[in-house]
């Protein structure tokens, strides 16, 4: 293999080169898609219903607009409302007045119709006014472009002051797709690219080399991205994190390549030598990462399952791309590495020294500290909230609390009154199912209800002509189709909740299924979805880092061909993830989506460092060393290149908190306080651990290097 590279090392960068604007360009057009429906549970019996009612009474998203009085004349916002009506994403646009008109026409008198309207469609201190504009099958198709159109039409109408309003979940979505976007990521990748630059610099000591070594991570990133795009994925601002976790995976290879090839340059031939020292752990290392990414399909939440697959695809491409060229510049740069007896500094020789002579309280503290901060583990609690996905400064997230405070909440809960087969007339039902709402509306929680009762009087006509004229022109306004289905069979309430969590709307909806238990409805909505989605986070959550846990156990102990090395190894494996999660706990802090994902993933990459260690402790003590001194050379052949991916890792997903997005910052704190306590875990708790093994050989028989006694002044040396 070594021969090949030699051979063809110019036209291996030449091809990579080359390739990369081509990977560059499909990458770009990777399609975003952060419609919060997807991340609701998939399969469960929640969504199904949820889905159901979509199938009987359509899709509905609307644009919220809440514009002050002192903004916008009636006149004006009816204005407003036709123009916004002819938009290709918009199918229906309803004001005050056009409600008001409605419920007058229907025979509504003017102070009920005003009581209705009142915290729906006007404020309470009559200040403002709300437009509702319903989405046709365009604007649900490419919300964005919705959106847009709508704020196109502001400004024509000259409707730009601050003071205006505009909310609604495709809002939300398109705000989304524009803070995920890669123009806005743009900005704190490049600082994570200076940053693993310089980084680089320091492990190498050649700014040729490390500049090269940050192209590779270029071609590995955009590798990634393109294999999306070709097999049919979408990116979501959780995927924002993507980049930076595949420049971390093959920076972490390429920086123990490198010092493989510096350890070998006594060798005839070094880079054979590196290239057959490397493939092993560097191979296991991105099985056990991919084993990791893949526990995420556990998940009952696409956008997860999507980061584990995508994840994995971009270990598979770190691999190839650190492995495949680390090789080919080292041919064509070898004066760039320098000999690692020159390189080595003593602070490592001495570390291990004390490491092991300290071997046994070191242990013991590490164990005392994982279980006191583990109990905090029984304390965690699952959070997901829409708002979390928006930076809190975002207009945005003002807006749409100004909105719920003003005019009324955007998350409602649905009631499908199912009348069956039975034999009642129009107005039966009707009264039943205004009943119903009256009962709905007693709840603490619920804000305003709003059915086809609500355009009626009180007081139905009692002469028939004059009732069938009434439903003719009720049937005439569209308001039949948006809160009847199947005929008269299904009747619809919907139901405006309010919260200050996802739990106080969720407990809302199952005390509601309660009161309603004896009535033919069928309750659904965002809400209890985004309650069920939670309960979701936190069980797959232990489910994807169990499931990587235990696979990731088997594959350390089929490739030491140990059972007790491999618990061993795993331990300080886990220890970081209790102990960063335990303290979560301590603190009452709550889980989120990307926190949620950080634990298997974090445990897959800490095992890189495990793998590189093992490899060495194995060879001293086939070389019948104590463990003692298997683990102390280990440790010093080792240590420098972990500490150093580790740093890189970690300042890497540091980056991460300059995004927009709080669970992705979130994301970029817990990952890299994760992979800083592994490190510990891989230079101070292993290494204890193993050293303190017993040994199966007499002193005497321990024929490779003796027992460390003393580390001196720029070198180690052995009594």
């Amino acid at each position: 293999m070594s021969q090949f590279y030699r051979q063809y090392a110019k036209q291996i960068l030449a091809l990579g080169l080359l390739l990369l604007p081509v990977l560059a360009f499909e990458g770009e057009r990777v399609p975003a898609n952060n419609d919060i429906e997807t991340w609701l549970p998939m399969d469960s019996e929640v969504r199904q219903e949820y889905e159901w009612f979509k199938e009987q009474f359509g899709a509905e998203e609307i644009i919220l607009l809440g514009i002050p009085n002192a903004v916008a004349d009636s006149e004006l916002i009816e204005a407003l409302a036709g123009r916004l009506e002819r938009l290709d994403g918009v199918r229906q646009v309803w004001t005050p007045d056009r409600l008001g008109g409605l419920m007058a026409d229907l025979g509504v008198p003017s102070d009920v119709i005003h009581a209705r309207l009142t915290g729906l469609a006007i404020s309470h201190d009559q200040q403002m006014a709300g437009v509702v504009a319903l989405l046709s099958t365009e604007g649900l198709a490419d919300r964005a472009a919705a959106v847009h159109d709508v704020r196109q039409v502001l400004e024509y109408c000259q409707l730009q002051d601050d003071r205006i309003l505009l909310t609604g979940a495709p809002v939300v979505v398109a705000e989304l797709n524009h803070l995920g976007g890669v123009e806005q990521n743009r900005a704190f990748f490049v600082i994570n690219m200076l940053i693993s630059l310089v980084l680089l610099y320091l492990a190498t000591r050649s700014w040729q080399l490390s500049s090269s070594i940050l192209m590779i991570t270029l071609f590995a990133i955009e590798l990634t991205q393109a294999s999306i795009k070709w097999t049919g994925g979408e990116m979501n601002f959780i995927l924002a994190a993507l980049p930076v976790m595949v420049m971390v995976f093959t920076l972490a290879i390429a920086v123990h390549f490198v010092h493989y090839y510096q350890s070998m340059l006594d060798e005839p031939d070094p880079l054979a030598a590196a290239l057959a020292r490397a493939w092993k752990p560097c191979a296991l290392a991105t099985l056990t990462t991919t084993i990791g990414l893949l526990s995420l399909l556990i998940s009952d939440i696409a956008p997860v399952r999507q980061f584990g697959v995508a994840g994995s695809i971009g270990a598979v491409a770190s691999v190839v791309a650190g492995l495949g060229f680390t090789p080919a510049l080292l041919v064509l740069w070898p004066q760039s590495v320098k000999p690692i007896r020159e390189t080595r500094e003593d602070w490592i020789a001495n570390f291990a020294h004390g490491v092991v002579q300290q071997a046994r309280p070191i242990v013991q503290m590490c164990v005392v500290v994982v279980l006191v901060a583990s109990i905090g583990v029984m304390w965690l609690k699952p959070r997901i909230d829409p708002l979390d996905f928006l930076p809190h400064h975002s207009k945005v997230v003002s807006d749409l609390l100004q909105c719920e405070r003003e005019l009324t909440n955007i998350e409602s809960i649905e009631a499908i009154v199912d009348f069956g087969t039975e034999d009642l007339s129009f107005v039966e039902k009707l009264n039943r199912v205004r009943a119903i709402e009256a009962r709905m509306a007693e709840h603490s929680a619920i804000r305003h209800t709003m059915s086809l009762a609500s355009f009626f009087p009180q007081e139905l006509p009692s002469r028939a002509l004059e009732a069938a004229r009434m439903f003719s022109r009720a049937q005439a306004s569209g308001q039949r189709g948006d809160y009847m289905s199947a005929g008269e069979r299904y009747w619809r309430i919907s139901a405006r909740v309010q919260g200050d969590t996802t739990e106080d709307k969720a407990r809302a909806f199952d005390e509601l299924a309660v009161m309603l238990k004896d009535d033919p409805v069928r309750l659904t909505g965002i809400a209890p979805l985004l309650g069920q989605a939670q309960q979701q986070i936190f069980r797959g959550f232990w489910e994807s880092f169990g499931t990587a846990f235990l696979i990731i156990g088997i594959v350390v102990a089929c490739s030491v061909r140990s059972v007790k090395t491999a618990f061993l190894a795993m331990i300080p494996n886990l220890s970081p993830i209790f102990l960063v999660f335990g303290i979560l706990g301590w603190l009452n802090q709550t889980i989120d989506i990307g926190m949620m994902m950080t634990a298997s993933i974090a445990l897959g990459i800490a095992v890189d460092g495990t793998f590189h260690f093992l490899v060495i402790y194995k060879q001293h003590l086939k070389k019948n060393c104590t463990p003692e001194r298997a683990s102390y050379e280990a440790l010093v052949d080792t240590g420098a290149p972990i500490f150093q991916a580790a740093v890189i890792a970690s300042c890497g997903m540091l980056a991460l908190t300059g995004s927009s997005f709080s669970p992705t910052v979130r994301f970029g704190w817990l990952m890299a306080t994760l992979l800083m306590s592994a490190v510990v875990g891989d230079l101070v708790f292993l290494p204890s651990l193993l050293a303190l093994r017993r040994n199966r050989l007499p002193e005497s028989q321990c024929t490779g290097l003796p027992p460390v006694t003393v580390v001196e002044e720029n070198h180690r040396t052995a009594a």
